[in-house]
């Protein structure tokens, strides 16, 4: 979770201080690690796409995010674009792949990044999608994963994750959040409780 907000924020977005992200998923274990990352990181604005308001007071009032939008009720591209005078922000973090694509290229700003970790929503881009904002905004988008990385990447972001992180941690200015804690024979109803997409942590199954 952490190396992965790490590398997304780090070493492919290269948040800078006062630049902005928005974090989609923004109540994911990876995105409560984000939020917190960025704002170490001393980000001016940190957003936030969920699909509840229960969600989204979450990510504002424990994690520090600036705003968060609703992705079943609310044209998240259009708030976000309001909420930045029209500039957008300068690091997207997605997790739903197509659906969104367009979406991102929208408010990405100027020399932005768009850091792609998954297609939870699929991953063909609508037709209608225009590349244009590529050239025009000169865009930066990047997909990423950890298992095919090489041991220098590796050791590169372990060293990253122990400068960033685990001071934040020891200090308890970062913190893992837990949804729920099952023991092992409930393994079935912790997938259940994934599935329903209400979540604000992680899941932990015991093992005795």
């Amino acid at each position: 979770t952490w190396i992965t907000a790490t590398q997304a924020l780090h070493l492919i977005g290269q948040l800078q201080p006062a630049q902005t992200i928005l974090w989609h998923a923004g109540a994911s274990a990876v995105s409560i690690a984000g939020i917190q990352l960025s704002r170490s990181a001393h980000a001016s604005q940190i957003f936030v796409t969920c699909g509840s308001q229960s969600k989204i007071d979450f990510c504002t009032s424990r994690l520090g995010a600036t705003a968060g939008f609703n992705y079943r009720t609310q044209n998240w591209a259009q708030e976000i674009l309001a909420a930045t005078d029209g500039k957008g922000v300068d690091v997207v973090v997605d997790f739903v792949g197509g659906p969104y694509f367009a979406g991102n290229l929208e408010v990405v700003a100027a020399d932005g990044r768009i850091v792609h970790l998954g297609a939870l929503g699929g991953t063909k881009v609508p037709e209608e999608t225009d590349l244009g904002a590529f050239v025009r905004k000169r865009v930066r988008f990047e997909g990423s994963s950890l298992r095919a990385r090489d041991e220098i990447y590796q050791g590169r972001l372990r060293d990253m994750v122990v400068e960033k992180v685990v001071p934040g941690l020891v200090k308890g200015e970062m913190k893992v959040f837990v949804e729920r804690v099952f023991p092992w024979e409930e393994v079935v109803e912790a997938h259940l409780l994934m599935e329903r997409n209400e979540t604000m942590g992680k899941i932990i199954c015991r093992v005795r």
